[in-house]
């Protein structure tokens, strides 16, 4: 059943159209068709789009980006009529690397598959060099050219259509499909049209999802956020937020007034065999922060070390020197059971769980699905940091 029906279904109705204008202060909107509709609240969630910077050659035919449903129809088209065999993508956050080894398992030797980060590394806001490595080495294992530290200075094409790239370095790349994923900025141009403050990173909400007008909300990739851990205004456009920002808003309309907590920015992303997620502040971020740090990474398996098929994952958390709380963890995992050990490291981490507590976590465990209990990680993390504290 498609959602609208299920709306409908429910007593909401549902129009499809475009807002073009909205009346704040006689509470109307108006649609693309001329109709107006009345409103005593109104909710925003205009969501975001991919950000483009202002590279010389964006516009050519085989330029792509990622954000929704039409732009997978788009690339989709194109490699059923283009069948481009050189693939060059910007930016190495988890949208290419999932993209990016699909295309390599499903047309395996029939494309050379680069990325280019800026970064000193892949997946540059989701791990620390140390864990990111893993992540590289596995991709290049797989046959994927992986280039960090390197700008992408312009885009080259010929008859309109793309041809490859140029660095900074000087180097020039050949492509026949740049996808560029390096981002998304918030929709907020109907938010300024209204005259609703909007901040760096999106609108202006309180923790009830109320903006500056009273008799509007908003919530999803288009607000801006603000970080748990720092307090300090945050993009956050990730699904777990927005989903949680709407259940609150229409809580708010039904009486309540739950706050919305802050985000940790917790994702994840596969990639061939291997599975990175992330919660909280990295150790670069939490530098960069002002924080002092004290980290820990233990190696574990998914496995009782005597059952056939054990396979490794490694585990790091990042805890705060000063009040010995966990700030932050990374996953590098081959297997998404073990990967999901991050949302345990989520969760302690808004329990404001310490180094000692962690070292009495203890977890539901078979020697089928986990290791042995005396090998759990977050407890033997939790175990590093406090000799470390100690040294």
């Amino acid at each position: 059943m498609v959602p609208d029906q299920n709306l409908r279904n429910a007593g909401i109705d549902v129009i499809e159209g475009e807002v073009v204008r909205v009346d704040a202060s006689g509470r109307k909107v108006t649609l693309a068709n001329g109709d107006t509709l009345d409103y005593h609240k109104l909710f925003l969630a205009t969501g975001a789009s991919p950000m483009v910077p202002p590279i010389e050659g964006r516009d050519l035919e085989g330029v792509m980006t990622l954000r929704g449903l039409p732009d997978a129809c788009r690339i989709k088209n194109y490699f059923l009529e283009k069948k481009p065999r050189r693939i060059l993508f910007i930016g190495a956050g988890f949208i290419t690397l999932e993209v990016a080894s699909l295309l390599a398992a499903t047309a395996k030797d029939k494309m050379d598959i680069t990325i280019v980060e800026l970064m000193d590394r892949p997946l540059p806001l989701m791990l620390d060099m140390d864990m990111a490595s893993l992540v590289k080495t596995h991709l290049e294992e797989k046959g994927l050219r992986v280039m960090t530290g390197e700008k992408v200075e312009k885009i080259i094409g010929t008859a309109d259509k793309v041809s490859g790239v140029l660095l900074a370095s000087g180097k020039e790349l050949p492509a026949d499909m740049v996808f560029m994923n390096i981002g998304t900025r918030p929709n907020v141009e109907l938010a300024t049209e209204i005259g609703l403050e909007v901040g760096r990173f999106g609108i202006k909400v309180n923790p009830y999802q109320e903006t500056s007008d009273p008799h509007i909300l908003a919530g999803g990739d288009c607000v801006e956020k603000f970080h748990f851990i720092t307090g300090k205004p945050v993009p956050g456009q990730l699904r777990g937020p927005a989903v949680i920002q709407g259940r609150l808003a229409a809580k708010r309309l039904a009486g309540y007034a739950i706050p919305f907590p802050g985000v940790l920015n917790a994702g994840g992303c596969q990639f061939f065999e291997r599975v990175a997620t992330s919660t909280g502040l990295t150790e670069e971020e939490a530098k960069r922060e002002g924080f002092d740090t004290i980290t820990a990474t233990v190696d574990s398996r998914s496995k009782h070390g005597m059952i056939p098929g054990v396979q490794p994952w490694r585990i790091k958390l990042v805890f705060d020197k000063k009040t010995e709380k966990l700030i932050g963890g990374q996953i590098v995992a081959h297997t998404v059971a073990s990967a999901k050990s991050i949302d345990t490291v989520n969760a302690l981490i808004w329990g404001g769980k310490t180094m000692s507590d962690l070292t009495t976590h203890m977890c539901a465990c078979n020697p089928d699905i986990s290791s042995e209990p005396s090998l759990e990680p977050i407890s033997i993390a939790g175990e590093q940091a406090l000799q470390k504290l100690k040294a």
